[in-house]
């Protein structure tokens, strides 16, 4: 199980892990609360750029439609099958089982909240 302290948040509700020069990331447990039961993913494919602070994907709910935003710049390298296949995992295990897409990327991602900041913003 991630360790979420050791997570970097956005204010956009994504959190990422770093591992070398390859990012995970994944839609937070605020995210996944508000958006309601998530139905369908929209990801970008393995060697895509993705662009920090700009829409790489779109995540859909019984709720709402909303956009997933890259938090980094650099190239997909992996997307998680099982949250295609399962949507439902962004609900149920958002840190763990419920990544999205993994991303080798070019620089260290900057502006990025730590564990206290981002509860601090989402009033936690």
């Amino acid at each position: 199980m991630i360790d979420t302290s050791t997570l970097r948040y956005t204010a956009e509700h994504e959190w990422i892990a770093l591992d070398g020069d390859v990012a995970t990331i994944g839609l937070t447990r605020f995210a996944a609360d508000s958006l309601g039961d998530v139905v369908y993913l929209d990801l970008p494919a393995v060697g895509t750029r993705v662009v920090a602070a700009r829409v790489c994907g779109e995540v859909e709910s019984t709720k709402s439609v909303s956009e997933i935003y890259s938090p980094v710049d650099g190239e997909v390298v992996e997307v998680n099958q099982a949250v295609l296949d399962t949507p439902e995992l962004v609900n149920t295990d958002p840190y763990d089982g419920g990544w999205l897409f993994r991303a080798r990327f070019d620089a260290a991602p900057d502006g990025l909240l730590d564990e206290a900041a981002y509860r601090e913003m989402v009033g936690e």
